[in-house]
């Protein structure tokens, strides 16, 4: 790495906080938003690892991008998209900026993106209008974002996106009792899971992207709440989530007393 391509010292200490891309040359695509100070995004950018991001399961993604551009014999660009960011604001400028440019490789969401995150008008009014879910529920539950769902009221559609797939454990899964579909804060679906299993095609025959590369993830196979359940968490258009306990942040999965 040249000396060009570092900040020098004197720059880093007015720069602060900063929110940059990452853009490959290539299509002018933006592939990765992300936080840092000094020269963190020169790092990025060429593909060191991350102290930040330990699991190399979490790197895969950005790194791949990074090789193939390198192999073609070009180099990432980069933006420093806001910099003297206060720390308090830090994560919402992050968030913004990863909610505005969809495909990223970002092992995560936006900070608190499924909360306040792009809605509609419809969503918006949903979200602040609609019956409060229970504090403190009663049974052991999970509760999974699923943030790509089209209609909310078809529940064989939410029922195939909450079950499959997912990075947790599959013994601390199989203690819920109960598994909830959420969108942009508000609980669309409830599902009694009757078996968790590991996500390989021949245990989920009837996804049809289910081809074996989430392997290292788990899903399952059950049947809606009863509904009596139903209408606790879900009753007629769903029920938004106010406990702070409760909402979702960056991980996309919840446990509640499990």
């Amino acid at each position: 790495m040249s000396s060009c391509d570092r900040f020098p010292e004197e720059v880093c200490r007015k720069l602060g906080n900063y929110v940059y891309r990452l853009i490959d040359p290539r299509n002018g695509e933006t592939f990765y938003v992300g936080k840092g100070r000094n020269n963190r995004v020169f790092d990025h950018a060429a593909g060191l690892p991350d102290v930040d991001e330990g699991d190399s399961q979490a790197l895969g993604s950005k790194l791949d991008r990074i090789r193939t551009i390198k192999s073609a014999g070009l180099e990432v660009l980069h933006v420093i998209h806001r910099h003297e960011i206060p720390d308090a604001a830090i994560f919402e400028v992050e968030a913004a900026l990863i909610d505005a440019y969809p495909g990223l490789t970002n092992l995560q969401g936006g900070h608190y993106s499924s909360d306040r995150g792009p809605m509609n008008h419809l969503e918006l009014i949903d979200k602040y209008s609609l019956p409060e879910f229970p504090p403190k529920p009663e049974h052991r539950l999970i509760l999974i974002n699923v943030n790509k769902l089209e209609d909310r009221f078809d529940r064989r559609a939410i029922y195939n996106l909450v079950r499959y797939c997912w990075r947790i454990s599959k013994t601390r899964a199989e203690q819920a009792e109960y598994v909830l579909a959420v969108v942009r804060g508000v609980v669309v679906g409830a599902f009694k899971p009757a078996r968790w299993m590991p996500a390989k095609p021949e245990n989920f025959p009837d996804i049809p992207y289910a081809d074996g590369s989430e392997v290292h993830r788990v899903g399952f196979t059950g049947e809606e709440a009863p509904p009596d359940v139903w209408e606790l968490y879900v009753g007629a258009r769903g029920k938004r989530i106010t406990d702070a306990q409760l909402k979702h942040v960056q991980n996309p999965v919840r446990f509640w007393r499990c």
